[in-house]
């Protein structure tokens, strides 16, 4: 069985972080042992939340813990996403090379959870630098959104194209970069991956929940850990948000529970760029 050590937020309401990469990745028969950085009642956008974050050192030990017990060998992944400080980097950086001493080819997934269109960065923007510096140089594969993409290159990202221009800067093995702009009806998502470039369209819909780029990383890591190629678990990963979306229709959140994600993804088709 594979087995995957994710490290994000657990949202109990609301399906973000945690409670929405997780399904996809338990329903491919993954292992997934889930610390989280911050429990919280719901989405910070209701008008009331409660919660706490967790203290660095804690989730740190909660690393140790698993050393100790034997556990942290028998990873194949480790998956990072909301890390609301700097420290919770540091860790987060700590473990994945802890985890790399004792299986050299285990592939880090990184989802740079700091900003989003249009109120930008929501986290420390310390934080954000230490995804930047510390983070992006130990990943196998990133997931950023337009905002993130363009924070992270420095590159205004207006369409597909300036997307493929920034996820090459990168330099990354595999970077898929999600809600990129194309036309005013259309949103595309883009993936550079060993030297071929792929590019996938949706029609834009409003009002989307929160979640979509959770769910996005979670299908992606799934198929590409059962070993699919990443043109494959490309279309894969953007029918898993559509389909999320359709039976999520009249909520005002995701409802990932209520997909069959071995059955229900219809394919999504594929522009191969190079």
């Amino acid at each position: 069985m594979r087995r995957i050590l994710m490290i994000s937020s657990y949202v109990a309401r609301d399906p973000v972080g945690l409670t929405a990469t997780m399904p996809p990745l338990l329903h491919a028969g993954i292992e997934v042992v889930g610390l989280p950085t911050v429990v919280l009642s719901n989405h910070p956008i209701r008008a009331h939340i409660a919660g706490i974050t967790l203290d660095p050192r804690l989730l740190d030990d909660m690393v140790r813990a698993l050393g100790d017990n034997g556990w942290l060998g028998s990873f194949d992944a480790v998956f990072s996403g909301y890390l609301p400080s700097i420290q919770h980097v540091e860790v987060v950086a700590s473990a994945v090379k802890r985890l790399r001493a004792l299986k050299p080819a285990i592939t880090f997934v990184c989802d740079p959870i700091f900003g989003d269109d249009p109120a930008g960065l929501y986290i420390d923007e310390r934080s954000a630098h230490g995804i930047r510096d510390l983070l992006l140089p130990l990943a196998d594969i990133l997931t950023p959104n337009r905002f993130e993409l363009s924070w992270l290159t420095g590159i205004d990202i207006a369409s597909p194209l300036d997307a493929i221009r920034a996820v090459a800067k990168l330099d990354r093995p595999i970077v898929a970069g999600t809600s990129i702009p194309d036309g005013p009806s259309q949103l595309a998502t883009v993936l550079v991956a060993a030297g071929q470039t792929f590019i996938g369209r949706v029609e834009k819909w409003n009002d989307v929940p929160h979640g979509t780029g959770d769910i996005f990383a979670g299908c992606l890591t799934a198929k590409l850990m059962l070993g699919q190629n990443p043109e494959e678990a490309f279309g894969y990963a953007i029918a898993g948000v559509r389909t999320a979306l359709e039976v999520s229709r009249g909520f005002d959140h995701l409802l990932p529970h209520l997909v069959d994600w071995a059955h229900d993804i219809a394919p999504v088709p594929i522009e191969r760029v190079s």
